[in-house]
Formats: C-alpha cells, sequence, structure tokens
C-alpha cells in the first residue's frame, strides 16, 4: 500500500476536514480527494462520510487510523533524524497557554536542554491547540480540555485554584470580606471586570460555583494574557479571577487583596495531551516525564 496515501489519509483523519489537510500538506484539495478514493479503492471500503463542514471517519477509517499513525510518525522521526545524524539535538514542540508555559512548563523543562533538547513553543485556545497536535503540529500539549476520540491520549498534570482579586482600594469600597460574604454577586455587580476574552470564560466559571449566579455585565478590560490581567488588577482597572500560581506574589506583597475565600474554590484542571504512539519517541517521552515529575509540585 503506497505509503503517500496513508499520510494523506492520517493528516485528513487527524485534521477533518480535506481543506485543511491540504494546507497541511501542501497539496489542493482536489488532489487530497483523488488519493482517499484511490485509498478507498484499495480497501473496498470508504473511510470518511462526508458532510458540508468536514468530514468524520468511519468504523473502518477510525482502525485504520489507530493501526497505521504511531508508524507513519515513528517513521517521520527516523526521516527527521537522518537528515542530521551527527546531532544529538532533538526539537520537543509544546504548545498550551502562554502564562501556564513560561511560569511553569519551560521552567520545568529547562534542565533538559543540556541533554540535547530544543523547545519551540505555540499558544492558542484549546481547541485550536489540541486540533494543531492531531495534526502534528505540536508534540506535545498542555490544555484544560481533555481531548476526544483515540488519536490523543491525556495525563492529568496538575489542578489550579482560582482566586477572586482586586487591587486594596475596591476591598474598602467593596465593604471587606463580610459585606461580599453576605451580599454575593451583587455587590460586585458595579465593579469593572478585567478578564481574557469576551466570553468571561474565568469570571462565569467562579460566579457559577461560587455565587450559583451568572456576571451582570460585561467586561471592562479585555487582555487576553493573564499576565496582563494581573497587571491591570494591580493598577486598580477593576476585579478578575485568576489561578493562584499566577498571582501568588501579589498577594503576598499586598499589591491585590483575595476578595473571597470560599470554603471550596474553584479549580481547574490541566492536562497533559499528546498523539497516541508519540511517546515511544525518547526525546517527547523524556519531557513528558519531567513535566509530569514537576507537577507533583505544582
Amino acid at each position: 500500500m503506497d505509503l503517500a496515501l496513508l499520510r494523506t489519509f492520517v493528516t485528513v483523519h487527524r485534521a477533518g476536514s480535506f481543506t485543511r489537510a491540504a494546507a497541511l500538506l501542501g497539496l489542493s484539495q482536489p488532489a487530497v480527494t483523488s488519493q482517499i478514493r484511490a485509498l478507498e479503492r484499495q480497501l473496498g471500503r470508504p473511510l470518511f462520510l462526508r458532510y458540508a463542514r468536514g468530514v468524520t471517519p468511519t468504523t473502518i477509517g477510525d482502525e485504520l487510523a489507530h493501526k497505521v499513525a504511531p508508524h507513519l510518525d515513528a517513521l517521520t522521526e527516523i526521516t527527521e533524524a537522518g537528515l542530521d545524524r551527527d546531532s544529538v539535538t532533538r526539537t520537543l514542540h509544546l504548545a498550551g497557554p502562554p502564562e501556564f508555559l513560561a511560569e511553569r512548563a519551560l521552567p520545568a523543562l529547562t534542565p533538559l536542554i543540556a541533554q540535547g533538547l530544543s523547545i519551540r513553543t505555540a499558544f492558542g485556545s484549546a481547541e485550536e491547540l489540541l486540533t494543531g497536535l492531531s495534526s502534528g503540529h505540536h508534540d506535545l500539549t498542555v490544555t484544560t480540555a481533555r481531548p476526544r476520540g483515540g488519536l490523543l491520549t491525556a495525563t492529568p498534570l496538575c489542578d489550579e485554584e482560582h482566586v477572586l482579586i482586586a487591587a486594596p482600594l475596591w476591598m474598602d469600597q467593596l465593604g471587606g470580606p463580610a459585606e461580599l460574604q453576605a451580599g454575593g454577586a451583587r455587590v460586585l455587580d458595579p465593579v469593572p471586570l478585567v478578564e481574557v476574552h469576551e466570553s468571561l470564560p474565568l469570571i462565569s466559571r467562579y460566579w457559577s460555583a461560587v455565587f450559583d449566579a451568572k456576571p451582570a455585565a460585561s467586561a471592562t478590560v479585555i487582555a487576553a494574557d493573564l499576565r496582563a490581567v494581573l497587571s491591570c488588577v494591580a493598577a486598580g482597572a477593576g476585579i478578575a479571577v485568576l489561578p493562584r500560581y499566577l498571582c501568588a506574589d501579589a498577594l503576598d506583597s499586598g499589591e491585590i487583596v483575595a476578595l473571597l475565600d470560599p470554603p471550596v474554590p474553584p479549580l481547574r484542571t490541566y492536562f497533559l495531551a499528546v498523539r497516541h504512539g508519540t511517546l515511544g519517541l525518547p526525546h517527547i517521552a523524556r519531557a513528558h516525564e519531567w513535566l509530569l515529575r514537576a507537577a507533583a509540585s505544582w
């Protein structure tokens, strides 16, 4: 069976679309369609169900992907290694939230650089990063969404506690913790909100878990990096919800304060996701193990 056809098939399976697969492979969409049809003729079975917005693998398609994808990934690794036989350097393509990679993942992996590992990072939403992992753009992805399907596997990495924070001046204006505990979310309604996205992902999660309510207003400040959110809050722009690991130093110094201390604080789990079979590659397995070991103290 033609390996080129199998490579195209696996790319389509991971991308979920002939169009996206064509872009990843550097081929035209008709060429991708033609190759998939050729493979289906060889097997005598359909591999995908075609829809207006993409494709879904048939049972046979899923089975074939599980069988051949790890081997194709291994062949790719062997080919890439052969391009530079004298080099022990291996490149790890790591993806995840920029703040988490900057504050936790990258410092944890730094000792591996002396062992010949080089690192390239990518940032984006959980959906974008998992799509990139499935398509072969990333080796490891840190994500807050557990991946679905059989091509990706995920291991819980760590939990993060979410904290409702503000500059000290807002605590005084709001009447202190007792007033907040008694009044709940309505006390916070007049205060500007600072978030990473218009959908208020962190604030909505906190409001639901702690107040059993939804935020009454949209955000006043949107900053796409949680570190920028922290800076805005410290400057007095409003209130925000942040992971404790990211704002612990500012809390300790008094630059910001935690407005509430709920008995059961909201938590969010991070997962370390890989493509099925790629932990057989030493540099990916070593980084995976190193991150899990470091996460025990996070």
